[in-house]
């Protein structure tokens, strides 16, 4: 049985899960987190199933190690190919970040219909489309792959002229299709939520999964009895570890979470 004080293990490929681990933080700020974000391979997008099956259970190995008491994929692609992989290998709560936001862009749609933004792994995997049918069988989901925007969002470029045209060009389709709700399917997109929501403009409901995730994650610790029973004493609350660039992830991370990165440790996550 786990033990309720114990940290909640979140990864990534990079940086985009911070926006999961930021909602979990104000969702319950007494618990702790272990962060990983694979810096070294990042982008997931672009790489096979098996791969990502592989690269997510290496750091599945490494978060145990830290004794978590429940894992987060803050990973759209992660969560796509390998969640159903994982979840029957582990006898603590691991959950995804695609069940709860499809669930509230069914709920939300007025015309019934909807798009997804994502990797080219995620749109290619059509695991929000098939999780939404199965919720609501009536809607029409149009997915747009989106390969540019994470590296962007790596390099920092958030509010940026380039960000806006690339941004522009991905969504014009996605407007011709008259979508009234639209899912950011990956973790690195709430970080461009305003230039998002200014292009497709305010008639378009945007669901963040980062958000609805932490939620569900907060229902499911509720459930099995295990959050966390007060603050951590002598304990880092929040560790982040990467598997390349500790330094620049630092940097990157203090942007989204003011306060929250005392220092970013590097691993060789492939001796997992």
């Amino acid at each position: 049985m786990a033990d309720r004080n114990s940290p909640i293990g979140v990864f990534d490929s990079g940086v985009g899960g911070l926006t999961v681990a930021r909602e979990i933080m104000r969702q319950m700020p007494e618990e702790r987190i272990v962060y990983f974000g694979d810096t070294a391979r990042v982008p997931y997008g672009n790489k096979s199933g098996n791969t990502v099956i592989r690269f997510t259970r290496q750091i599945i190995r490494f978060l145990l190690t830290q004794d978590v008491k429940a894992i987060v994929i803050a990973c759209n692609t992660a969560t796509a190919y390998a969640l159903e992989a994982v979840e029957g290998e582990l006898n603590i709560p691991i959950l995804g970040v695609i069940h709860a936001g499809a669930r509230t862009a069914t709920q939300a749609t007025k015309n019934g219909k909807i798009g997804i933004i994502g990797t080219e792994g995620t749109i290619r995997s059509g695991v929000y489309t098939k999780v939404m049918m199965e919720m609501r069988p009536d809607i029409e989901v149009t997915g747009k792959p989106c390969p540019l925007l994470v590296p962007l969002v790596e390099e920092g470029l958030l509010h940026d002229s380039v960000t806006d045209e690339i941004a522009s060009r991905y969504l014009s389709e996605l407007k011709g299709k008259y979508i009234d709700t639209l899912v950011l399917g990956c973790t690195h997109y709430p970080l461009l939520r305003s230039t998002v929501g200014r292009l497709m403009g305010p008639e378009v409901t945007l669901v963040n999964p980062a958000y609805e995730t932490a939620l569900e994650l907060k229902a499911v610790l509720t459930e099995a009895d295990l959050l966390c029973s007060g603050p951590a004493e002598g304990q880092e609350q929040y560790l982040f570890y990467v598997s390349d660039l500790a330094e620049k992830f630092t940097g990157f991370a203090t942007s989204i979470l003011p306060g929250a990165v005392k220092e970013t440790r590097q691993i060789n996550i492939e001796e997992f």
